[in-house]
């Protein structure tokens, strides 16, 4: 299977991971308030100095596969743990931190605001996101692993047109 890759035009023949580029609560700010009421990087978000977020990466394992399926995700955090983190983004020292997952993966149903712990690595590696093991579809996913198949499947439900099979 390939893709056409987002950022860089080409076709590209290994599973992708997927990324989400903003938490589900930047979309409840009217697009004109944004400017004001938001701080957005790739990998933090801060809504009216009160809420703060966090991207990681929350990976699921491939059935017979090295390699995992990782997605990009934000996960809310308190505003002390998030300073933390800002403060030291290079550590593995901190954490891990509770937070709730806010991005939402239909592939899995409805997952925003499952419980999560960021885990902290430091190296300039986003923090590893993990699920509270509950029977949610994403939680079991995490936990028993999927098919390639359905991987793929979930990656050519997000990719633009142009993602062949």
């Amino acid at each position: 299977m390939s893709f056409i890759c987002a950022c860089c035009g080409k076709t590209h023949d290994a599973l992708p991971d997927l990324g989400f580029a903003k938490p589900e609560p930047y979309f409840d700010v009217p697009e004109e308030e944004r400017k004001l009421r938001v701080q957005l990087t790739s990998d933090t978000c801060i809504i009216d100095e009160e809420h703060y977020f966090i991207r990681g990466i929350l990976e699921i394992p491939v059935h017979e596969q090295e390699e995992s399926f990782g997605l990009g995700v934000w996960v809310s955090q308190k505003k002390e743990h998030f300073y933390t983190y800002l403060e030291q983004p290079n550590t593995a020292e901190i954490g891990p931190y509770f937070g709730w997952l806010c991005s939402s993966i239909l592939a899995f149903g409805n997952t925003y605001l499952l419980k999560t712990k960021a885990h902290f690595q430091g190296d300039n590696r986003r923090p590893q996101i993990e699920l509270e093991p509950t029977e949610e579809p994403l939680a079991i996913a995490q936990r028993e692993g999927i098919s390639l198949e359905r991987a793929w499947e979930i990656v050519h439900e997000y990719l633009p047109s142009g993602a062949d099979g």
